[in-house]
């Protein structure tokens, strides 16, 4: 729902009703993952995707259809052995889809989770996706400190809460099967709910240190990947607004000093990109970094240059076990020369280990190609 938060809010400001159909489970080819979401609204305008196109029509069809009728719905999506074009997923893949339908000021959850999302503020939204007919579609917005909404159980909610206000800190997205007493249960079990949960927290940042030819090509494609960019150098002349229009920021200051002040804003999805290969601005740095719960760690450089700098982070105490955590030199081997090409030899290792991929050719693979290590519960509903 993060991707059209924006229209979403402006239909709800205006009153317009709408219905909100958001991808809650995925697994083997499909090709959007849970979060992933397409609303219409009272007009028949359509915003989003759900599927990249496979299944749109039919999911728009029970939006409508939830307009109408009032009553949320959750619909699995699948491929067709018997028809290849009907209705389904012909890449092989698997797709939960949860539509609800929105009635702007109705549910003070949903109002809450509208508004928390179009602001930019941390929120999980909480939905009861599958369960009794009476608890379904119930909706919080759950924040550090606070939530808004509640659910028939109180015990459930309270559960929901501690679970989703734990999913907000690791800024994950997922499901839940939970008792209707708020205990962790079985997908098999009886009285229980399906709660989904997304959470909507900052882009992750990546922090660019060295303001040379190849890092303005690592800005753009890290800003395409969708994270926040940070470009870090300590000469103002290269520095500069100009040179890095796509950045977010663009600091002038030592490496090193600067991480030092960001240490609160960095987290496990965050990445440092050490363009500068120059040791006195590496090392310094790369000895703070390289001790960070940060998700990655690279540093430009020839052989040589990796080798020189790995024996000085070891004369400042760096072990071993700190030391495999540097990518070095930075990216895939691809053959890459120009700095658009070595930008995406970077870009392709910071997406093989967010996602756990082998960078191998997926024709040199077996098994699905979208990594995906929670599949759906084997009691989903089934597409008709």
């Amino acid at each position: 729902m993060h991707d059209i938060a924006s229209q979403l809010h402006t239909w709800h400001a205006a009153g317009r009703p709408y219905a909100v159909a958001t991808v809650v489970g995925a697994s083997g080819s499909a090709p959007r993952e849970p979060g992933a979401a397409l609303a219409v609204d009272a007009d028949g305008e359509a915003v989003g995707s759900v599927s990249g196109g496979c299944v749109e029509g039919a999911v728009y069809e029970l939006c409508r259809a939830a307009l109408e009728s009032g009553a949320p719905v959750l619909e699995r999506f699948g491929y067709s052995d018997e028809d290849a074009f009907a209705v389904g997923l012909t890449c092989g893949g698997l797709l939960d889809v949860f539509v609800q339908p929105v009635t702007p000021g109705a549910d003070p959850g949903l109002d809450a989770a509208v508004a928390y999302t179009a602001s930019g503020t941390p929120v999980a939204v909480v939905r009861i996706v599958d369960g009794p007919p009476a608890l379904l579609g119930g909706t919080l917005a759950v924040t550090a400190d606070a939530h808004h909404g509640t659910f028939a159980s109180f015990r459930l909610e309270r559960a929901a809460v501690a679970e989703a206000r734990a999913m907000l800190s690791a800024g994950r997205t997922g499901r839940l099967v939970l008792g209707l007493d708020g205990r962790p249960c079985d997908p098999s079990a009886e009285h229980t709910v399906t709660v989904f949960v997304e959470a909507y927290v900052p882009p992750p940042r990546m922090l660019v240190f060295g303001a040379i030819d190849f890092a303005s090509a690592v800005v753009r494609i890290g800003k395409f990947l969708g994270y926040h960019v940070t470009v870090c150098d300590a000469r103002p002349v290269f520095a500069t607004a100009r040179r890095f229009p796509e950045a977010d920021e663009i600091v002038v200051d030592w490496p090193h000093r600067y991480l030092d002040t960001q240490l609160e804003r960095l987290d496990g999805r965050s990445v440092l990109c050490v363009l500068t290969h120059d040791a006195k601005f590496d090392v310094p740095l790369l000895e703070r970094a390289l001790r960070l719960p940060v998700g990655y760690v690279g540093a430009m450089g020839s052989r040589r240059t990796h080798r020189d700098r790995t024996a000085r982070l070891r004369e400042v105490g760096l072990t071993e076990a700190e030391l495999a955590r540097l990518h070095s030199p930075i990216g895939l081997d691809l053959g890459a020369r120009t700095p658009e090409e070595t930008a995406v030899s970077i870009a392709a290792q910071l997406v093989a280990e967010a996602r756990g991929g082998s960078c191998l050719p997926l024709s040199a693979t077996g098994g699905p190609i979208h990594h995906d290590p929670t599949p759906p519960p084997a009691d989903a509903p089934h597409a008709a």
